[in-house]
């Protein structure tokens, strides 16, 4: 009788609270060798903490890990890294003033009695790079002269030097595109058929679907499904990781589609030769109410720079701006939020959320400040608009009193969002909302842009998908070189090809 092989990683019954927070609650997780075990959740599901559990960043405080069968309590990374397990994360944690061969080998290098051996070094760098189908990179290379795709690969390359049971890769392929995402796929395949036990987080379905071959899924820090790949469709996946029909969803693309209109009446929102020298070209833009106005264009396209100059975050040096029929200046932020324009920058964490303070206090924020400090909110105005934004929102968990820093990034768009709502906007400008979001996260963000158009509010929406971008608004600007390049009212006709063949036309023309 051939004895059963044991799971290359096995957590049984784990679990860890944060204050207010119950990230994980006894969590069963079974990962087999030779497979690619997607983990998927909305934010705040629990991914993350089940990934610092395995990988020996955060102490569970109870359950039971057990890899390769024996039982396992990581008290540091040092130690699940010596028991098997490495992982490779969105940002890579590699050295740009390094070589490809220096990266790789970092912590690991050849020694010899004077030292480092770098003949051998490089030997073993190549080795590995091989193994993974990447001999043909010039380990002399540093690596900031890399693109992401390749860094990601050298990462991995590091990750996989001191052969790894367990290869967790949490977001590798956000800021790749299809052909570099094809790269690093082929590289996963090449590590899963030699028996590597691989764990893959991702928020984009379509790649979920085309490397895993089971999905965990979590909701609220539990484990609400383990399935094989292919026999869930994707709406059945959105559907578990949200605990609810897709009705939302269905809801939004046909609601918009009867929405969107051609702009009408006097704007809300008139900005004529709208510039900074060296940031955006003048430029000309209206704003109607109701109206979803999408900006598109590539990154570093002039997209973020055009939304800081209209909401006053940076001071334009030419141009003019009329809310209504009325003159009026926007040098700040805070003379932008007396008008009613709100903006939300894509790095949310440094320019947004206080992680420091409650979602309380991060809610009420700039409505106080609008107000004034000689005229504090009462307890009771406080607590009326706080428990309201949270109920809308579906902000969890639904505690005022918890630390914003202690939310999923999905939340913490939440909370930045009901700042702004709390203050009654005339002109809601969003950069990025859905950026490093899971799908079920994005469509809730996107059910609420189109609710507040449809209430009266002008939307300014700024992605780098352009399928949300063209699921939302009713008018497209088109950006590119810092510079507005054209302007494409929505409908049926319209697609993301519309779109890059207009970018494409421009730089022919230059």
């Amino acid at each position: 009788m051939v004895e059963a092989v044991a799971p290359a990683v096995e957590m049984v019954g784990m679990s860890l609270r944060f204050p207010g927070v119950h990230a994980l609650d006894h969590v069963d997780f079974t990962l087999r060798s030779g497979e690619v075990h997607a983990l998927m959740g909305e934010n705040g599901a629990g991914k993350s903490t089940l990934i610092k559990v395995l990988t020996g960043a955060y102490p569970a405080d109870d359950g039971e890990l057990r890899v390769q069968g024996a039982r396992r309590d990581f008290s540091s990374i040092a130690e699940a890294q010596a028991a098997g397990i490495s992982a490779v994360y969105q940002d890579v944690d590699l050295c740009g003033n390094l070589s490809i061969a220096e990266n790789v080998m970092l912590g690991n290098e050849v020694r010899s009695w004077r030292g480092i051996d770098w003949r051998r070094t490089r030997e073993r760098a190549h080795a590995t790079l091989s193994e993974l189908g990447l001999s043909s990179l010039d380990l002399r290379t540093r690596l900031s002269d890399l693109s992401p795709a390749v860094q990601q690969l050298v990462a991995i390359g590091r990750a996989t030097v001191v052969h790894p049971r367990v290869l967790v890769l949490d977001e590798p392929t956000s800021s790749l595109d299809d052909r570099e995402v094809a790269m690093l796929f082929a590289v996963i395949r090449r590590l899963r058929d030699s028996g590597v036990a691989i764990l893959f987080v991702s928020h984009f379905l379509e790649q979920v679907f085309a490397i895993s071959d089971r999905m965990t899924i979590l909701r609220n820090g539990r484990n609400v499904g383990v399935h094989p790949t292919h026999a869930l469709d994707r709406a059945e996946v959105i559907s578990i990781m949200m605990g609810k029909d897709l009705s939302t969803l269905r809801r939004l693309g046909s609601e918009r589609v009867v929405h969107r209109r051609e702009p009408a009446g006097l704007p809300v929102l008139r900005a004529e030769d709208l510039g900074r020298r060296g940031v955006f070209e003048p430029t000309k833009l209206e704003l109607h109410r109701g109206e979803v106005v999408g900006f598109a264009g590539l990154r570093g396209s002039g997209r973020t720079e055009l939304a800081r100059l209209l909401t006053g975050v940076d001071r334009a040096d030419s141009g003019e701006t009329w809310i209504r029929d009325e003159p009026v200046v926007i040098s700040t932020p805070r003379t932008a939020l007396r008008h009613r324009i709100a903006f939300t920058a894509e790095n949310r964490r440094e320019e947004g959320v206080i992680g420091e303070l409650s979602v309380r206090k991060n809610i009420t924020l700039s409505l106080q400040a609008l107000r004034g400090w000689t005229r504090p909110l009462s307890r009771r105005e406080r607590d009326d608009i706080v428990e309201r934004f949270i109920e809308e929102l579906g902000i969890v968990p639904a505690d005022p009193s918890v630390l914003v820093k202690n939310l999923s990034g999905g939340n913490q768009q939440k909370v930045l969002l009901a700042r702004w709502l709390a203050v009654r906007p005339r002109v809601l400008v969003l950069d990025e909302p859905t950026r490093g979001m899971d799908i079920s996260a994005k469509v809730d963000i996107q059910a609420h842009v189109a609710q507040l158009a449809a209430e009266g509010v002008s939307i300014v929406f700024i992605s780098s998908e352009f399928e949300e971008v063209l699921r939302l608004s009713d008018r497209i600007v088109v950006v590119k070189d810092r510079r507005k390049i054209g302007e494409i009212s929505n409908g049926p006709g319209l697609s993301v090809d519309s779109i890059v063949d207009l970018i494409a036309a421009d730089a022919g023309e230059d």
